[in-house]
């Protein structure tokens, strides 16, 4: 396996990291994620098409882009790979052509052989597809199957997103690099870092990821009473204080982001479903224990035998990175840090993080986590 990273910005296509030299041309594989504003037209598409002529090429926007330790705006993270004892298969389907998220994740996912499919990665649409349901169509196959990935992202604006494969990035897209035979090794990690306060209560009316009551009550307004003077900010204060769900049938939680507010019905909508049943608690930042949570889920990607990891994709969410501002490329450190300086790291900032929870685990949607899937190749 090996590794290039390129960073392209103000037009100009850049090489910042590669751990050997390799004919790019024979690349089978190539990973885009870039500010929205440069997928808005083909040319970076084209430019990457001529350059890896019989690479798959999948391309997401994003709330911020990773290469090596650097986080920024508004230029691509473009990683190249040679696989040379894996295989690869890439399918894509569009939101529009289906009743809802959960009937796409399930085409998608069905579209790849099961026969030999280690891996897969996803990358979705962040502003049409509800990230839950996706990911209940991509289990619903009875075979167990890793699947990492993110949900597309458009910086702040929270407007519309891009994802495309093997052609210019559009909006609806949910597309999948599908990685087979034994040569592949894969890990993952994922954890959050927030800490959670007040007494765990039960949802009593949702709908989706709207959260109408909880025990009973307006959802807004026990938030605002748990958040005190800071609920004065609302709904920009919003992104420090996510929530904790443990949904029926669970017992690890996951974190959900709130979106918006509406005090005419007192409800607020989040990143994510909230079903009912769900056990829930406030939580709220804190600076070092996120920057700990990303070296954290850097140690759970680690293989279990002496090598490595070859390349690490990060998928962390936008809340992640509202709220440590300049601190934020310490949680990329801390990342560094793990794997010693000796792994490529590419990535993106999301509105939604696609991994299990745990070893074995089916995947599931996160918000406010760093999300970690390594790779190494035998020979």
């Amino acid at each position: 396996m090996q590794t290039a990273l390129y960073q392209y910005q103000n037009g100009a296509l850049t090489r910042r990291a590669s751990a050997d030299e390799f004919n790019e041309a024979n690349a089978n594989l190539v990973l885009c994620f870039a500010a929205k504003s440069l997928l808005a037209d083909s040319i970076l598409y084209d430019i990457l098409r001529a350059r890896h002529p019989v690479a798959h090429i999948i391309m997401s926007s994003t709330a911020g882009e990773i290469l090596s330790t650097q986080v920024t705006d508004d230029t691509a993270s473009i990683t190249v790979v040679k696989l040379n004892n894996t295989q690869l298969k890439a399918h894509a389907v569009n939101i529009a052509d289906f009743t809802g998220s959960y009937a796409a994740g399930e085409a998608l996912r069905d579209l790849f052989p099961a026969e030999g499919l280690r891996y897969l990665f996803v990358l979705s649409d962040g502003s049409k597809v509800n990230g839950s349901e996706l990911v209940r169509g991509l289990n619903h196959a009875n075979t167990p199957l890793l699947i990492t990935g993110g949900l597309a992202g458009d910086g702040a604006a929270f407007h519309s997103t891009l994802v495309g494969l093997n052609s210019n990035a559009t909006e609806g897209v949910i597309a999948g690099i599908g990685f087979y035979g034994d040569a592949i090794q894969i890990s993952h990690g994922s954890l959050g870092g927030w800490e959670v306060f007040g007494l765990e209560k039960i949802v009593t009316r949702s709908r989706d990821n709207v959260l109408y009551e909880i025990e009973g009550k307006p959802a807004l307004d026990l938030y605002r009473k748990y958040l005190g003077p800071e609920a004065d900010g609302l709904p920009g204060t919003a992104l420090l204080f996510p929530l904790s769900v443990i949904v029926p049938g669970s017992d690890a939680p996951v974190v959900r982001t709130i979106l918006s507010i509406d005090d005419n019905e007192g409800s607020m909508t989040f990143a994510g479903d909230i079903p009912e049943g769900a056990q829930v608690r406030f939580m709220r930042a804190n600076f070092d224990k996120l920057t700990a949570a990303a070296s954290g889920a850097a140690s759970q990607s680690l293989f279990a035998g002496p090598h490595m990891p070859t390349l690490a994709i990060l998928v962390s969410c936008i809340g992640r990175k509202l709220i440590l501002d300049r601190r934020i490329e310490e949680e990329v450190e801390a990342v560094n840090d793990v794997f010693g300086g000796h792994t490529m790291l590419a990535g993106f900032y999301s509105y939604g993080e696609i991994s299990p929870l745990v070893p074995g685990g089916k995947c599931l949607l996160h918000n406010q986590t760093m999300t970690i899937t390594t790779f190494y190749e035998t020979e």
